[in-house]
């Protein structure tokens, strides 16, 4: 943050790496660079794979009351779950 009106530190032109601009950005406040701001056009394409598996209801029923007991989505834990089963097949 800057630490009096008009006073502030040198905005990087460049980061090295996406951890230090979320370490300058934790310490300043936007506001104080706004000037410095331009307007963009971004296209963002945020896709991920999704593989989808048949389950019996009775499953599905039992995955989704086991996720919602643990506070976390029945996708989170059937990833959680299958990662500790691979896990343990790999060892």
């Amino acid at each position: 943050m800057a630490k009096n009106r008009g006073e502030r530190d040198p905005l990087p032109a460049h980061f090295e790496a996406l951890h230090e601009a979320g370490e300058f950005w934790e310490a300043h406040d936007l506001a104080d660079y706004w000037d410095l701001a331009a307007e963009v056009d971004a296209e963002v394409n945020l896709q991920r794979t999704r593989y989808l598996f048949a389950l019996t209801p009775e499953l599905a029923e039992g995955i989704s009351q086991q996720a919602s007991r643990r506070g976390v989505s029945a996708e989170t834990l059937i990833n959680l779950w299958l990662s500790e089963k691979l896990h343990d097949l790999a060892a």
